[in-house]
């Protein structure tokens, strides 16, 4: 890659799963150009993340992150997060220009194509967080063919809370979506990737 291209000036919005902390993310920020304009936010009341009295679901979550975006950017989410992601791009389709979805477990019925529920363990793991943190959201696949802006899918093939029939089924509602798999069980497959799926976001970016 050109040293012009390496210094191209992208904004980028990361978005946490379900444990809703944008921590999650350091290893990718780390590896994306530092001329680039990278902003992970925080999923109040996800997790351990404080509560906000403006969010009591996933849907508020969209609007509280748009209004964190002050221009159009490219959106990367995982887990629970792209689901956000997803409605983000459906409601404030001026905001979104990119979209980077890692490992869904929401914004399609992953139950219908094997994937095992995550939602016990969290309760277990976050007792603190509200229901609405654990609760189902809305299947969007009907809308997903209204998406337009290129999407990329990364998943490991072998995850249980995300089995890759979830990013095919994805991958064929979306008009102009892209998959990038890895050879891994590990739901937080950016973590054991972290050189290949940086590059790959900022190749898809750019």
């Amino acid at each position: 890659m050109s040293r012009d291209l390496d210094e191209t000036v992208r904004r980028v919005v990361l978005l946490p799963g379900a444990a809703g902390a944008a921590s999650f993310w350091a290893p990718i920020i780390e590896r994306l150009p530092a001329s680039w304009g990278v902003q992970a936010i925080d999923l109040p009341g996800l997790g351990f993340v404080p509560a906000s009295p403006d969010v009591r679901s996933y849907d508020d979550l969209v609007d509280h992150v748009a209004r964190a975006i002050a221009d159009p950017t490219a959106v990367v989410a995982q887990s629970m997060g792209t689901y956000v992601a997803l409605q983000l791009a459906l409601r404030y389709p001026h905001l979104v220009t990119h979209l980077v979805l890692v490992a869904a477990t929401g914004g399609i019925d992953v139950g219908v194509h094997g994937a095992r529920d995550w939602r016990q363990e969290y309760a277990s793991a976050f007792p603190h967080a509200p229901d609405w943190a654990r609760a189902p959201v809305p299947d969007l696949s009907d809308r997903l063919s209204n998406i337009t802006i290129p999407v990329l899918l990364i998943w490991p093939t072998h995850d249980t809370l995300s089995p890759l029939p979830v990013a095919q089924a994805l991958a064929s509602k979306i008009p102009f979506a892209s998959l990038v798999t890895f050879p891994s069980n590990d739901h937080w497959v950016v973590h054991r990737f972290s050189d290949e799926s940086a590059s790959a976001i900022r190749s898809f970016v750019l």
